[in-house]
């Protein structure tokens, strides 16, 4: 007995030195701090090249080591534009930059060309201030990918400090987006930092996850990945099992959830190692945001390996520069033409003094973070159903559906969201349909008004039910508003329930959203 007792010792007092060794400080050497950055800025930058053409198409079936066209230098890209957009802001305002100063950069920048991205340029443009530019009140494209892959930066700022990272992430990504797609931009920019101070890729994504409240479907989708890879499942059927529950439920191609998954399966599945790790998220699934994806997992891939891990038959093509003056048709102002060795050189500047703010030190040998473990941050939750706090809070609004429309392909499906005083909505279940629902005592002299509209070329059918009766049954076609009034006389004196459905299945018809404003009972 006293010999089990002293083995045991023995190995409480192994696991206690392992958790020690493992939980020690990061410390890098400025060189080795600006290497990894550089290779998380060019890793990225490379990945979205040769990813360009399996962009919301279908996906890689061969292996993937050639960029698909010639370049001499980088194109400016919306995957890293508006990281460099930030690094001017974090350059002009400090250290505690306010949201509200990021949103000025992006003016004075121009940034913002597609998806979330493009709706926060719009806002600000009107006049409407961070963050109320990322969220579901102002911006119909919340939920998707734009803030997740702009986080990369977040993480390089702070290495080996997943909490600051996450953190910062939550506090920037606002300007484009809101709870999932934000649970995003931290799982990223986690995953980043953990990349300097861990070596096991698994590591990182079970870690970075941490940072998500369980309550989000963003951590429900991370949860279901680490669950299945510990059940032993391939990459190849992680993808396919996150886009048939993900992706369904999120139909754009650009959605940051499903998106998500597979940014985190591949750097699962990698291996730390450049070609796997974006090979895998160009083969993962048809219509993905590929580029950014893989984007996003090469810069956890160059936090963790630097320089040494990009193949240089990639690199040297673009002579470490970025230059252009337009995306999506905006003229970026001033045109870019910057030096990837200098980005991560002003990154580094940045990150120091981050650091140093945050409980670490950034002397003239290097850096030095102090061992913290992930903390879970607190919930950030938007159901479509909220909605309806901001547009008519007598009204339920049930069985809305994200849809795809203006996120990544056009035209393939309608999508929920409020434009002022207008609820667009397209359902989630095109069976069963939206509807919104209320209860109300009706006076002697009970009305139902309001406007209805639909897409130019498109149509759904609306039912108007009191109770079990039905008042009215109309197919509502093009962008032209109707207003409607049926008869509720024979209810009067009575409390009822008014449902409104919007139907998308009508014979002969192009299904579209619904556009509703003016709703009113009296």
């Amino acid at each position: 007995m006293q010999r089990v007792a002293r083995v045991c010792v023995l190995f409480a007092a192994l696991v206690a030195l392992s958790a020690a060794q493992q939980n020690k400080p990061l410390k890098l050497s400025l060189s080795d701090y600006q290497d990894r950055v550089q290779a998380a800025w060019t890793g990225q930058i490379v990945a979205t090249l040769m990813g360009f053409q399996f962009e919301h198409k279908t996906a890689s079936t061969i292996w993937v080591d050639r960029f698909p066209k010639k370049y001499e230098v980088a194109p400016v890209d919306d995957d890293y534009y508006y990281e460099i957009v930030a690094l001017r802001a974090f350059e002009k305002y400090g250290i505690d930059l306010t949201i509200e100063q990021l949103g000025r950069q992006w003016l004075e920048n121009a940034a913002g060309s597609w998806g979330s991205s493009e709706q926060a340029r719009l806002l600000l443009e009107r006049g409407v201030k961070p963050p109320d530019t990322g969220h579901p009140r102002y911006n119909k494209l919340w939920f998707t990918i734009g803030q997740q892959f702009s986080a990369d930066i977040y993480g390089l700022l702070a290495p080996g400090n997943p909490n600051l990272a996450g953190r910062l992430a939550r506090k920037y990504g606002h300007i484009n987006g809101y709870a999932e797609a934000v649970d995003g931009a931290v799982f990223i920019a986690g995953m980043v930092s953990l990349g300097f101070r861990e070596s096991d890729p698994r590591t990182v994504v079970r870690e970075a996850a941490r940072l998500i409240d369980p309550s989000s479907p963003y951590r429900q989708c991370l949860d279901g990945i680490t669950a299945m890879a510990g059940q032993g499942k391939t990459a190849e059927e992680i993808f396919q099992a996150v886009e048939e529950r993900w992706h369904i439920e999120y139909p754009a191609t650009n959605n940051a959830v499903a998106n998500g998954g597979i940014v985190a399966t591949s750097v699962w599945f990698g291996e730390g190692d450049f070609l796997k790790t974006v090979n895998l998220a160009y083969r993962a699934a048809d219509f993905t945001d590929a580029d950014c994806n893989a984007a996003n997992a090469a810069a956890v891939v160059g936090a963790m390996r630097g320089m040494k891990a990009l193949p240089p038959h990639l690199v040297e093509p673009l002579r470490n520069r970025i230059v252009g003056s337009e995306m999506g048709g905006v003229k970026l102002t001033p045109p870019v033409d910057e030096s990837i060795p200098d980005l991560a050189r002003r990154t580094v500047a940045v990150g120091r003094k981050l650091l140093a703010a945050n409980g670490g030190s950034a002397g003239q040998a290097g850096i030095t973070t102090p061992y913290r473990g992930v903390e879970t941050q607190p919930a950030e939750r938007f159901r479509l159903a909220d909605l309806m706090e901001y547009w008519n809070p007598a009204w339920k609004l049930e069985r809305a559906g994200f849809g795809g429309a203006g996120g990544g392909m056009q035209g393939i499906r309608g999508i929920t969201y409020l434009d002022g005083d207008v609820l667009a909505t397209y359902p989630r279940d095109e069976v069963r349909g939206v509807v919104l629902r209320r209860r109300v005592k009706l006076g002697a002299n009970p009305s139902l008004r309001l406007e209805v509209a639909a897409d130019e070329g498109r149509a759904w059918q609306l039912e108007i039910y009191v109770n079990n009766t039905n008042v009215l049954s109309r197919v509502i076609e093009g962008r032209r508003w109707e207003a409607l009034s049926p008869d509720l006389g024979p209810f009067r004196g009575q409390e009822v329930e008014i449902r409104l459905y919007q139907r998308v299945l009508a014979p002969k018809k192009i299904a579209g959203n619904a556009y509703w404003r003016n709703l009113r009972v009296e």
